[in-house]
């Protein structure tokens, strides 16, 4: 099966540090595959890099065989970044709709079900800012799936969320990658690594079989 995202001998400095040495990895329709690696290991460079944030120093990465843009579309690369990244200036629903607009598509019933789902189905008409980070990482990951991408990468999704909520989080990911997804998830939730398909770890800058 062809990869969805493929990386070739990425390597990414900052300053006189080089934090990403060589990494190669492939992530194919359907899998869920997690990476782990302590702190400061590179997994959130590597993320950047890998979602067209930012540019590797040299090789490549490919998104359906093409070379990754720096803007891929939702539909075909979505990310949920540790920082959220929700606008705050729009409210839960429409930054779970966004992604939806943004290719012209009117908002489905799509939307408040997968809040439903994350049990924030109450809380579409708040600001971003009137959440906990809790709600606030729910939030952003039901604009993640909202598109049904080619491929999801989240960092860290569980993260400020409380032990009942991470099976619903864990089960929303599987399902997406049983639908076809390619799923990349960066974690230190050992729980996450073992819902996996494939478990992989950033090490010395390079990632290997975990």
């Amino acid at each position: 099966m062809s990869p969805i995202l493929s990386a070739q001998a990425v390597r990414r400095s900052f300053g006189q540090v080089e934090v990403l040495t060589g990494v190669d990895l492939e992530v194919c329709a359907g899998e869920f595959v997690t990476l782990a690696g302590p702190s400061g290991s590179g997994k959130s460079a590597l993320f950047a890099v890998l979602s067209g944030f930012d540019s590797a120093d040299s090789g490549e990465v490919l998104l359906l065989g093409e070379r990754m843009s720096a803007h891929p579309a939702w539909q075909d690369c979505a990310v949920l970044p540790q920082v959220m990244g929700l606008a705050d200036e729009l409210t839960v629903a429409e930054n779970v709709a966004l992604p939806l607009r943004l290719r012209g598509e009117e908002p489905t019933a799509r939307v408040q079900e997968l809040l439903d789902e994350l049990g924030i189905g109450a809380l579409g008409d708040r600001y971003p800012t009137e959440l906990s980070f809790g709600q606030r990482q729910r939030a952003a990951l039901a604009r993640a799936l909202a598109p049904r991408p080619r491929l999801l990468l989240a960092d860290e999704p569980t993260a400020h969320l409380d032990h009942a909520t991470v099976p619903v989080v864990l089960g929303l990911l599987k399902r997406a990658a049983d639908e076809g997804t390619a799923v990349l998830v960066a974690t230190h939730d050992n729980e996450v690594h073992e819902a996996a398909h494939r478990r992989l770890r950033l090490v010395e800058g390079r990632v290997r079989a975990a």
